[in-house]
């Protein structure tokens, strides 16, 4: 008995230890991806201006020596910016004007400068090439000036995406292809999977019944590309030639394939659910005369319609986070989509094909896209609770 309750103890301590723990690390991931998803409408990129350098030994900056490599940080109030240093075998120089997000090249005292041509290939970032003995070997100096918090508004509703150009963060397309995508795949998926599930639970026999619910089961763990490259060769050439496009890979062709993704779970949990209500219930509904349809929609879907919430839910969530199978038939094109023929990109997948490369501002703008995610599945998951409240009152 006592070895018995040292057991129970012991396994009672690691339980609550464990689950302390994990929600511990759950709560600081969540925290994380807030706080890094945040920065960039409440903060700038830095606290001042930055220097990078290629092919530079040292170099003097506003009469200050800095050897050559790394980064060289400026105060954020620095309007003149002095740079000499050496190369090709005689003193080069760059003077400049900092006016808000531009550059300029000034000469002081009217002497002509000594600088290299000053070039912009993208927002808040210059640089100054300075030709070498030979090609390839050119010293450079970039300048990269801080960017200023970004409009969360703009960010919302903005339609332009381009993150390394011009430093544009516009997600509304994104979310209305993320929207689009998961509401024509609930609007496909949910009523074949409940007629499904009652199809299983309430007519067959269960001796068909059990190898059938075995293979959708088996669909369930089915990895997502798979069902985004079965999508990719068949479903694309099929909708392509059948609606006459310039390509199959669209919207409609997403919403078919998340659609035949979110079967499984809501089928299954659904059917589940179906099963799990008590044989009485229906004896009681076919004795007062009803028929097994009936009796299957108005009394064993009502009293199991918690467990068909939660596979609906389930659902839900699986369309609107899924990513590889998005990738591989949506086309990935930033538009605001007005045709289900449309190529479309969703915010996971803008998260997963630009994750490798970001970095600064378009790594936390990438968490930000997170954090729009997760509002967007609670507020469908909300929406799909409040109706089911108000239906119980």
């Amino acid at each position: 008995m006592d070895i018995r309750k040292k057991v129970d103890r012991f396994f009672a301590v690691l339980v609550t230890v464990t689950s302390f723990v994990s929600v511990i690390a759950l709560g600081a991931i969540l925290l994380f991806v807030f706080v890094e998803g945040a920065e960039p409408f409440f903060f700038g990129t830095a606290r001042g201006l930055r220097i990078v350098t290629e092919r530079v030994d040292g170099l003097l900056v506003n009469g200050v020596f800095y050897p050559g490599g790394g980064t060289i940080e400026l105060p954020k109030n620095t309007r003149n910016i002095s740079i000499r240093f050496e190369g090709g075998g005689e003193e080069r120089a760059l003077d400049l004007s900092v006016n808000g997000d531009r550059l300029t090249v000034t000469a002081p005292n009217g002497a002509p400068s000594k600088g290299g041509e000053l070039t912009s290939t993208e927002a808040y970032v210059y640089t100054a090439d300075f030709p070498g003995a030979m090609p390839g070997l050119a010293q450079k100096v970039h300048i990269i000036l801080p960017e200023p918090p970004y409009s969360f508004f703009s960010f919302i509703t903005g339609l332009d995406w381009r993150p390394t150009y011009q430093k544009i963060y516009g997600i509304l397309p994104m979310i209305v292809g993320t929207v689009l995508a998961s509401f024509g795949a609930i609007l496909l998926g949910v009523p074949v999977g409940l007629l499904c599930a009652v199809f299983l639970a309430e007519f067959l026999p269960e001796k068909v019944a059990a190898p059938l619910r075995a293979c959708i089961e088996l669909l369930a763990g089915i990895p997502s590309v798979v069902y985004g490259f079965f999508g990719l060769m068949m479903l694309s050439p099929l909708v392509k030639s059948t609606f006459r496009t310039a390509s199959g890979n669209c919207l409609l062709t997403a919403v078919i394939v998340l659609a035949v993704m979110i079967l499984p779970t809501v089928i299954t949990i659904a059917e589940t659910s179906l099963r799990a209500v008590p044989q009485s219930q229906r004896e009681a509904s076919l004795a007062l005369g009803a028929s097994r349809m009936q009796t299957a929609w108005r009394v064993v879907l009502v009293h199991a319609r918690s467990g068909v919430i939660a596979g609906i839910i389930l659902g839900i969530s699986r369309a609107v986070g899924e990513t590889m199978a998005v990738i591989l038939v949506a086309g990935n094109s930033v538009q605001l989509v007005r045709s289900p023929l449309e190529s479309a990109r969703t915010l996971t997948a803008t998260i997963a094909l630009e994750m490798g490369y970001a970095q600064g501002r378009h790594g936390s703008i990438l968490f930000s896209i997170g954090i729009v995610l997760f509002t967007l599945i609670l507020i469908l998951n909300g929406a799909i609770l409040a109706v089911r409240r108000k239906e119980a009152v």
